[in-house]
């Protein structure tokens, strides 16, 4: 019982080296190729290099979770390789071990890297990601849309064109749907915004409506910069925003972490906005740990070959193709999702269990078939 327990350990130890190795080069790779795409970028605008590597540095937890999942496949089947090319596993199998013993110890480390991805990697990735939007947002894109909806109140920027030039106004407030089907918020506070970043004016509303072209302020006070206060009157200000821009300018699902996310989904429900983005975020982070687990077995399954028996590297190639076309199966289904053509649990789930079970099939056919 010793040996098995002992062989066990020293091949999760050598997957878990090799999905580590793995997870560093593709983060690596990938963030460099989004470093390089934000200097072109960048090219156009005034932000300096270390702006730009500020933004890129903020996206690589981001980046490592989306990896993932690739990077226990990849170095699963280098690992799987080096034991099978060093004749490692024959001897094992000689000894009596079978497939389903030593896989349990990479199965128990791809469920824990998947496990510490949702539960840890998430909360760390949407922190860093958000701060690297608003960056990016501000620098790169300087557009408007929704910085946050947090304590049931919704935050807009958006350009003041009633300034010249023109400046920037961020609005607040609740907001209520409307008996014609319109969009509005009540508890409005508005601040404008110079240019050059100074504090220009407040206004405060009861109530805002949004019109075609313009929000309607109903019985707004102004306070300028000496703290004095209008009377109180109706003002349109002008925006570019529309109920649908600013549904789908929302604070993205990357950029919440797993545990803010079901009290998210429902302030954005009790909002009246669609929450399947978040829904279906949530539901795959949650589906994180199987997939990791379905894409070591599938490492396994496609790498274990022995050497003399040829066709190494055809069942090499094999494995890669099935993890992209899992990849590719997780895209679909999302897009699905998303759409509502599908139902939010199938479309994230659909993926994993897919996965696992064609793994669990591959194994059975070639260690008891």
């Amino acid at each position: 019982m010793t040996f098995p327990l002992t062989f066990g350990a020293y091949v999760a130890r050598r997957f878990a080296g090799m999905c580590l190795l793995m997870l560093a080069a593709l983060t690596g790779l990938v963030a460099l190729f989004d470093f390089i795409e934000l200097l072109r970028r960048a090219a156009t605008r005034e932000a300096g290099f270390g702006i730009v590597a500020a933004i890129a540095g903020l996206r690589v937890p981001f980046v490592a979770l989306q990896v993932l999942p690739f990077a226990i496949l990849l170095g699963g089947i280098l690992a799987f390789w080096r034991l099978a090319r060093s004749s490692e596993l024959v001897v094992a199998r000689s000894a009596g071990i079978s497939a389903w013993g030593f896989l349990l110890g990479p199965v128990l480390v791809a469920a824990l890297l998947g496990g510490i991805g949702t539960v840890g990697l998430s909360p760390l990735s949407s922190a860093m990601l958000a701060r690297a939007e608003r960056l990016d947002a501000a620098v790169l894109r300087n557009s408007s849309g929704v910085t946050t909806l947090a304590g049931g109140r919704l935050w807009l920027r958006q350009a003041d064109r009633g300034l010249d030039p023109q400046g920037v106004a961020i609005l607040s407030g609740r907001p209520f749907s409307r008996q014609d089907g319109g969009f509005g918020l009540e508890e409005v506070s508005v601040w404008r915004i110079s240019p050059h970043d100074r504090f220009l004016s407040r206004v405060e509303a009861p109530r805002a409506t949004l019109t075609n072209g313009a929000w309607l302020l109903e019985g707004a006070v102004s306070f300028g910069a000496d703290r004095m206060a209008s009377p109180p009157e109706t003002l349109r200000f002008p925006t570019e925003l529309t109920p649908g821009r600013i549904e789908d300018s929302f604070a993205s699902p990357d950029t919440l972490s797993f545990w803010a996310l079901p009290d998210f989904i429902d302030v954005l429900e009790s909002s009246g906005f669609s929450a399947v983005r978040h829904r279906l975020h949530f539901h795959s982070l949650l589906a994180l740990p199987m997939l990791a687990v379905a894409m070591a077995l599938l490492s396994a399954g496609f790498s274990m070959r022995e050497a003399r028996k040829g066709g190494v590297a055809q069942m090499l190639g094999a494995g890669v193709a099935a993890g992209f076309a899992l990849f590719l199966l997780d895209r679909v289904t999302g897009e699905f999702g998303e759409t509502g053509t599908l139902p939010v649990v199938l479309a994230a789930w659909a993926p994993a269990t897919a996965g696992l079970m064609c793994a669990v099939a591959l194994l059975l056919h070639l260690e008891d078939g």
